[in-house]
């Protein structure tokens, strides 16, 4: 399938089934995000819209929360909860009740008694920690947010202990995006999307970030921090490590896929900008991709590391 695949390296092929198209499971939105597979069911937002959607292989794609407050990245903790990002409500929350969207709680909404921006995306560590980044994309406009001025006048990437403490553990980034733990946690990749000037890749400016940083977590720190991949075309959105370290990221173009050493071996070719991914279905070896207006299954023999490890 030449024209949905390129292959880099033969590995590549190893990892994916490049004998079938990416299939498009859903379509008509406005810019998709924050896909997550909780109880047989794909969740994602369509955060223009300000919903959140739902798929599954039985009763196709439904709303699930017609007011999502232009909810962004999701993830889930170590209970199966939902952690979700809000644009609107510039905070992080749980969602308690998986047939009750809106029933939450807050885990984060202000930073040294300051609003926070609109937090984008979250992953849980193992120890319960929660991290998150907070770039200025909901508050820049009204498109997928509120527009509004930052209070804090940075773009960090916060960690939430167990005591609801918020702690900034990276304020040098221009906009921070998609993270993903590394499989034994003990580093954490960020995205950089600060090329993006405005909402859904509508302009970029190639002489701002556009890649991905690796850390080292050291006593709930981070250290080191040097460039891991730079994306081409388009920027880094939303990544995963899967469970043998390697790396899928977006871009404009779709999904990279790079080894732990940063080497790029393939790539998933979809017609439009791509957000984020994640892993699911009923072997959690489905890969689900938003990108732009629709929502793609991609057959692989992965696994999401943060559910492996």
């Amino acid at each position: 399938m030449e024209a949905f695949y390129d292959v880099i390296d033969p590995l590549f092929q190893q990892l994916v089934d490049t004998d079938k198209a990416p299939e498009c499971i859903a379509s008509g939105f406005t810019w998709t995000e924050g896909p997550v597979w909780l109880n047989d069911t794909l969740y994602f937002n369509d955060i223009p819209a300000k919903r959140m959607m739902k798929w599954s292989q039985r009763t196709g794609v439904e709303v699930a929360l017609p007011n999502s407050e232009f909810a962004n990245g999701n993830t889930l903790d170590a209970n199966g909860h939902m952690i979700s990002c809000e644009h609107g409500g510039r905070r992080v929350i749980k969602r308690i009740d998986p047939d009750k969207l809106n029933t939450v709680e807050v885990i984060a909404d202000h930073y040294q008694g300051k609003r926070l921006n609109s937090p984008n995306d979250v992953i849980v560590h193992k120890d319960g920690s929660i991290w998150f980044t907070d770039p200025p994309y909901g508050i820049n406009s009204d498109i997928e947010g509120y527009a509004a001025k930052s209070e804090i006048k940075g773009h960090y990437v916060y960690r939430v202990d167990s005591t609801g403490a918020v702690t900034a553990v990276a304020t040098d980034f221009d906009k921070p995006n998609g993270l993903a733990f590394s499989v034994d946690q003990s580093q954490i990749y960020i995205a950089d999307s600060g090329a993006i000037l405005g909402a859904s890749f509508p302009e970029a400016d190639r002489t701002r970030p556009h890649h991905i940083r690796r850390f080292d977590i050291v006593d709930k720190e981070l250290t080191g921090g040097t460039v891991f991949y730079d994306v081409e075309p388009g920027v880094p959105d939303g990544l995963r490590v899967d469970n043998e370290g390697f790396v899928w990221t977006s871009a404009m173009d779709g999904i990279h896929c790079l080894t732990p050493e940063a080497q790029l071996i393939g790539k998933i070719r979809l017609p439009n900008p791509t957000s984020n991914l994640c892993f699911g279905g009923s072997e959690g070896t489905d890969m689900f991709i938003t990108s732009s207006d629709s929502v793609y299954r991609v057959r692989s023999n992965r696994r999401d590391a943060a559910f492996t490890s």
